[in-house]
């Protein structure tokens, strides 16, 4: 095929290929406009059924809308004609009331009426009897020789004097009988607390000597030119004594863990042989250590064995320096303890706070820890320790009230009042040296005889009864009373004693006769 029939063909072919779009394109308009007709009848018919539906839907709406408007006017039709019937039968109601109120008026003006009459009548009648009164009260002061007032003054005086008379027995009726019951039972509570707690029976002393190894240790102790001793002195604040006593130098000083620390730091020393100002430094730094972890163990301790828990660590410290006080031979520490194991016992007997009791009892000579340069009583002291460390109001007050420095006013303080009592009085917590013990003795009799009516008197039970035998013809019964009173406080004020001392006074009448 030459190239000339090739450009026919092609041409051929763009013809054919024109012709068929241009057929293509007046087909596919004659189909659109067909449809187009379709789709607007379609559209009519749609809209002609729309506009009668929603004429049908509207008179039903007004045909519902008619039907509820005249449902309502019945309702409130019905309503008003309900409300008028009400209201005239509060009329009627009302105007029954009127009817009756005016009734009841004209009754209660009868009623006044007869009143008025009857008071006119009774005051017509009190005239009388007061009239009648008079002479009759004139008649009797003629007779008795005395005024009204006179007489009424003289009854109300003798009545009175009964009075007192009476209440006066009753209540020496029941003092009786309430203390019979309260000594029973408070016997009942502190024998059971005691048996319950069964402490060893140990006097304990401060230690204040070291035993030496030989007589040569104390020049060494001593160095040359005192420069050894007057280190340990400047270091623990403690004083050496070193006299003619064989193998022993005496520790003195005011505060037990100073006194301590001197004897641990001079037996390490003695231990250890060699004594010189800088290892003197070195063992009094290491007994200063081994001293408060032994304070911070004592405390730890004692708070454990009595089961009280959130102590301020201070306090705790605070209980542990009490290790190293005693209180006439008594170490403070154990005295504590017991106090509070006591004052438990007797909280659980009573149904109080136990927990609360055993704190108080624990902390109430706190202030006993604190260097004797702090100034105050043991009681002020523990009782600023206590508000410091934000213990409670009852474990405070039991702290300051346990010497009587206030008034016991809660059953917790009452308690460890006693426990501390109980504590210190048992046989053999404190030691006493028998001087001592004789004029403390010999001081309660002779408080007793200066008592007038008192013929005999007698310290017994180591000093913690006082008997007295007083003169009957001197003395009556309520006499002997007044007397136990006073020389109670007397003993109080005159007299230092541990515990608690009993005045028991006597009042023996005798007759006697003889058959002829």
């Amino acid at each position: 095929m030459n190239l000339v029939e090739i450009i026919i063909c092609v041409a051929v072919g763009v013809v054919c290929i024109a012709l068929g779009i241009v057929l293509g394109i007046l087909i596919r308009r004659s189909i659109a406009e067909k449809k187009l007709g379709i789709a607007e009848e379609r559209a009519k018919k749609i809209e002609a059924d729309a506009k009668v539906a929603a004429e049908a839907e509207a008179n039903k709406m007004m045909l519902a809308a008619q039907k509820e408007i005249n449902q309502l006017r019945s309702e409130n039709e019905k309503e008003i004609k309900e409300r008028r019937s009400e209201i005239s039968r509060s009329e009627r109601r009302l105007t029954q009331k009127e009817e009756s109120l005016d009734k009841k008026t004209e009754q209660l003006e009868k009623k006044n009426e007869q009143l008025d009459k009857r008071i006119k009548d009774n005051e017509i009648v009190r005239e009388q009897l007061n009239a009648s009164l008079e002479l009759q009260t004139k008649a009797l002061e003629r007779i008795s020789g005395l005024t009204a007032e006179e007489a009424k003054t003289e009854l109300i005086e003798k009545l009175e004097s009964v009075a007192k008379f009476e209440f006066a027995q009753r209540m020496d009726e029941l003092e009786e009988q309430f203390k019979d019951e309260a000594d029973t039972k408070a016997r009942n509570y502190i024998s059971l607390a005691i048996q319950r707690y069964a402490a060893d029976n140990v006097s304990e002393a401060t230690i204040t000597s070291v035993s030496l190894p030989g007589e040569e240790m104390k020049g060494r102790i001593i160095g040359r030119e005192g420069r050894n001793i007057l280190m340990l002195e400047k270091l623990t604040g403690v004083d050496l004594i070193i006299d003619d006593t064989p193998e022993a130098i005496t520790l003195s000083g005011f505060d037990p863990v100073r006194r301590e620390i001197a004897r641990l730091a001079l037996e390490k020393l003695i231990a250890d042989g060699r004594i010189h100002p800088t290892r003197i430094e070195e063992m009094v730094e290491k007994a200063k250590r081994e001293v408060e972890a032994g304070v911070k163990q004592a405390g730890e301790r004692a708070t454990f064995e009595v089961g009280v828990h959130g102590l301020n660590p201070e306090l705790v410290k605070l209980l542990g320096r009490l290790r190293y006080r005693t209180s006439y031979g008594q170490n403070v520490l154990k005295h504590s303890v017991e106090v509070a194991f006591l004052a438990g016992i007797m909280a659980e007997e009573l149904g109080v706070d136990a927990a609360t009791a055993r704190r108080a009892g624990l902390l109430h000579d706190i202030g006993k820890a604190f260097p004797h340069d702090v100034e105050g009583t043991h009681v002020q002291i523990g009782v600023n320790a206590a508000k410091k460390y934000k213990e409670s109001r009852e474990v405070i007050h039991a702290i300051e009230a346990h010497h009587n420095d206030v008034e016991p006013k809660t059953i917790i303080a009452v308690l460890v009042q006693a426990a501390d009592a109980i504590s210190a009085a048992r046989p053999g917590a404190r030691r006493e040296d028998l001087e001592n013990y004789t004029k403390r003795l010999e001081k309660l009799e002779e408080i007793a005889k200066e008592f007038d009516g008192v013929e005999k008197a007698y310290a017994i039970q180591a000093g913690r009864e006082l008997r007295v035998m007083v003169k009957p013809e001197e003395v009556d019964d309520v006499a002997m009373k007044v007397i136990a009173r006073d020389m109670a406080q007397k003993i109080k004020e005159d007299v230092k004693y541990p515990g608690q001392i009993k005045v028991h006074i006597i009042r023996e009448s005798r007759a006697v006769d003889y058959a002829k």
